[in-house]
């Protein structure tokens, strides 16, 4: 794709979300200006280099990213991308430095989704034969809205992503940081294959249909394969592998008990991103899937709506992450109602309760993301989603889910990380990801269900995207 196209497709993505904006009587990214230099010092030859800029929260109760209260009054100080300094003194801010009376307001991490698909959020099934241009355009939009509910990072499991992580690091458009999987690997008739009966029958080696091309999902039937795609994915920046290692919901021909890779491709694939340093995590609901997987040397599980007893102790004893999400029922309405799809979303739903019950029975480490797909109305639930996981654990534990635990998860990248640094904190020399939130959201969890009015400041790499408050310089 030229870099004019690039450039026509974030234009024409910024315009849409402008006017958005306008028709809900809200300003996206009411501060939000290209990033500037961020260093004080000039470079050789270059003068006047731009100061770092900083800035103050005064009067702020923190909501660090664990425990279950807030601190007493602080003041919060931001240089840079980072936290430099947190007080309970008074902190006499620089010249230039923006000053943000909190009023005794709430600080908090950015939000952490560890299980989205930028790509898939707000396109529908018809749109993934549309247009790749198109794709592009709607996830560019939904990346910046993204950001404006508070969520400053996403990890996304499975789509073509990577030029959009480019635009949005680059600062062409506000968005959340994206750790990357690039195209779900699947197998054919598995989780993630959406060919039609005229794209069969395959041949290994032979030509790539449009999902293939796009980078959406990758189909691979032996070792080889799989380890190739693994590394076609790796050399695009890819922080993590995504592998679908059961049947799935949204694919017509993934009956949810199948069990799709063999044991010798997961491990290819395990072997693959870990000679990279990094890790897979794999679609399961089953347990005859999550088992083979973490056999395998499979990281995380994805889901696990359908796990028993048995192998929640072996996900316990292994030490396995186990990235869950609290289904709510519309997620079904993406399909038509009696079908093949929307049968097994129901049985998913069903399940779901009862594993998140094992998850707190044996203390597994459970992160959590929504998977929203193919509705813009769902998207904008996305913190209604994450209140909803108050039905199995306190607003404590559920907003310490999805800052710390989350972030926490993010780290198996290792060297892979995209964004090496603290996420999911509010500490000193932690990456400044903020929140000011009007009121507690330990107290009230649908706070965070109402970004637009509850969400006064929201700060990405220590850039304010949006400040209602007045500020003072």
């Amino acid at each position: 794709m030229s870099y004019q196209r690039i450039l026509s497709m974030i234009l024409v993505s910024l315009a849409l979300v402008a006017c958005d904006a306008k028709q809900q009587g809200t300003t996206p990214a009411a501060t939000y200006t290209p990033p500037a230099a961020t260093t004080s010092a000039a470079a050789p030859g270059v003068a006047n280099a731009a100061p770092v800029p900083t800035t103050l929260f005064r009067n702020v109760h923190i909501f660090s990213g664990q425990g279950s209260s807030l601190s007493e009054a602080s003041n919060v100080l931001v240089r840079g991308n980072r936290i430099e300094k947190i007080s309970t003194a008074d902190i006499q801010p620089e010249t230039g430095t923006t000053v943000i009376d909190g009023a005794g307001r709430t600080l908090m991490p950015g939000l952490i989704d560890m299980h989205w698909h930028s790509m898939f959020a707000t396109a529908t099934l018809a749109d993934l034969t549309a247009d790749n241009g198109y794709i592009n355009i709607i996830a560019a939009a939904e990346s910046t809205r993204t950001l404006m509910r508070g969520f400053t990072t996403i990890r996304d499991v499975g789509g073509s992503s990577f030029a959009l992580k480019r635009a949005v690091d680059e600062g062409q458009l506000p968005g959340p940081r994206i750790y990357p999987s690039g195209a779900m690997i699947s197998v054919t008739s598995g989780h993630g294959d959406f060919r039609h009966g005229i794209d069969l029958p395959r041949v290994i080696g032979g030509p790539l249909t449009q999902q293939e091309r796009t980078g959406e999902a990758m189909i691979a039937d032996s070792p080889d394969e799989v380890r190739m795609r693994v590394r076609e994915q790796l050399m695009q920046g890819a922080s993590q592998i995504k592998l679908t290692a059961g049947g799935g919901v949204s694919s017509p021909n993934s009956p949810l008990d199948a069990i799709t890779f063999t044991p010798e491709e997961l491990r290819a694939a395990v072997q693959a991103a870990s000679n990279w340093g990094t890790y897979v995590t794999v679609h399961a609901y089953t347990s005859e899937a999550i088992r083979q997987a973490i056999d395998a040397g499979v990281k995380c599980i994805e889901h696990g709506s359908l796990m028993d007893d048995k192998t929640a102790q072996l996900i316990k004893t292994k030490g396995i992450w186990l990235s869950m999400q609290p289904f709510p029922p519309e997620l079904g309405n993406a399909f038509p109602k009696g079908s093949n799809e929307w049968n097994k979303a129901q049985e998913v739903f069903a399940g779901n309760d009862h594993a998140y019950e094992l998850a707190k029975k044996y203390g597994l480490k459970v992160a959590w993301g929504t998977d929203v797909l193919f509705s813009r109305a769902l998207a904008t639930r996305q913190g209604a989603i994450l209140a909803s996981l108050t039905k199995w654990y306190s607003p404590a534990e559920t907003l310490t889910m999805a800052t710390s635990t989350n972030a926490e998860l993010l780290q198996l990248s290792g060297k892979r990380n995209p964004y090496p640094g603290v996420l999911g904190r509010v500490e000193e020399g932690a990456l400044a990801d903020l929140l000011l939130v009007d009121g507690n959201p330990i107290e009230n969890i649908q706070l965070v269900a109402d970004p637009e009015h509850k969400f006064l400041v929201i700060m990405k790499d220590g850039k304010l995207y949006k400040n209602t408050v007045a500020a003072a310089r």
